[in-house]
């Protein structure tokens, strides 16, 4: 009777990185990744030395430069006699601002759309059809443009605000809209205005804690809570009291026509509103369409169940349909979220001063860094899609199927 033996354990041979499935993959992958990085190396190496022979070199020091021009719509600090980085700075919160209020309106009105483009009333289904239709099949400059006209050229000048004039302000004469921009009152932050944002902070905490048990609560027991109007009372109550028990620590300064324009308030310049309702307008087109997208990819017998079971149908949109639905709308939406930040470049168009009016724009104009600018710019959208699109992915998974 013959013993079995283990087959003798032979050494590492280079030959396995090609031939052995178990390193085969590796091996490309790593000569993949050198070819990438002698390619990236030798572009790098070329540039230079193009630039070299132009009398040019690579560097960042235009930054700490004096800029020199101003900016007419900004969230920070900033003259003429700041730096390109200062003023670089500006437009990236600018270019943020606009991205911000952009996604929440598009959505807002993305979902009302989906929803409403669904309706049985035919009226109010063909109105939403055109909408979609009609605002994804033109141009997105083309709509900045007309929306831009339209409230420069619609609306009164200042000096139609004197007395006698043929205008008047809004909101009990806290709001004068103009041609040249909305004007609102300027708050002004005194002592114990960090105490009252602080409790303002606390109160949108308290609503997520609460909405959240409400949630869990109904899942295990079916009990309804009032999500809404507890809400609402958190949001507004715990503010409002402290305000006055605080002694008003914010004031505000309300805009005053003075001369040929208004002061004293902030301007909101038709260009940012121009851009802002234009990108909503037009992603919203987009996201109307995923929502809807969303909805049909549930079965109609969920619906059906539902109000069998007696549930409204207001109710069952937003606990039965939407939620299955989420899982659909979210991957697409997260490429429109990308896509309105990244046309919001178009702002140049009606001189709304973003990211790539100043430092790829006026900066590299004045300065001839059109190499370094234009790096600087990209870089700034590559990482600002990659934090939208983690931040998305991260709530993606939040609601996706848990499988077992």
């Amino acid at each position: 009777m013959t013993a079995m033996t283990d087959p003798p354990n032979e050494g590492f041979r280079l030959s396995q990185l090609i031939y052995d499935t178990r390193y085969r993959s590796m091996t490309i992958q790593a000569v993949a990744f050198m070819l990438i990085m002698a390619g990236i190396i030798w572009l790098a190496n070329n540039t230079v030395q193009n630039l070299s022979a132009l009398g040019k070199d690579f560097d960042f020091g235009f930054l700490w430069s004096r800029a020199g021009y101003d900016i007419n719509q900004r969230l920070i600090e900033y003259s003429n006699d700041s730096t390109h980085g200062r003023a670089a700075m500006v437009g990236i919160a600018n270019t943020l601002l606009v991205a911000v209020l952009g996604c929440v309106l598009a959505t807002l009105l993305g979902v009302i759309a989906g929803v409403l483009r669904l309706s049985k009333n035919w009226v109010v289904a063909r109105l939403m059809t055109f909408y979609v239709e009609g605002f994804r099949n033109i141009p997105l400059l083309l709509w900045i443009i007309v929306i831009f006209a339209v409230m420069t050229e619609s609306t009164p000048q200042p000096r139609d605000f004197r007395e006698g004039g043929t205008a008047s302000m809004i909101l009990n004469d806290t709001v004068a809209i103009t041609n040249r921009g909305i004007f609102i009152p300027n708050p002004v932050w005194g002592e114990g205005s960090g105490a009252l944002i602080a409790i303002f902070l606390a109160s949108l905490v308290g609503i997520w804690a609460f909405r959240r048990y409400a949630r869990k609560l109904q899942e295990q027991t079916g009990q309804i809570l009032p999500v809404l109007w507890v809400s609402l009372g958190l949001f507004f109550a715990p503010v409002i009291l402290a305000y006055f028990i605080l002694g008003r620590p914010v004031t505000l300064i309300y805009p005053e026509l003075g001369g040929f324009n208004f002061t004293g308030g902030i301007q909101v310049r038709n260009s940012l509103i121009a851009l802002w309702i234009a990108l909503s307008l037009y992603t919203g087109a987009f996201i109307a369409e995923v929502v809807r997208a969303g909805i049909l990819s549930v079965s109609r017998g969920q619906t059906e169940a539902a109000f069998a079971l007696g549930i409204q149908p207001s109710r069952t949109m937003n606990l039965v349909i939407l939620p299955q639905a989420l899982r659909v709308i979210i991957p697409p939406l997260i490429s429109q979220y990308l896509n309105l930040t990244k046309n919001s470049s178009l702002a140049l168009a009606v001189g709304y001063m973003d990211v790539r009016s100043t430092l790829g724009g006026i900066t590299i104009n004045q300065t001839g860094r059109e190499l370094e600018g234009m790096l600087l710019l990209g870089v700034f959208y590559l990482i600002t899609s990659l934090i939208i699109s983690s931040a998305m992915n991260l709530y993606n998974n939040s609601v996706k199927l848990k499988e077992r």
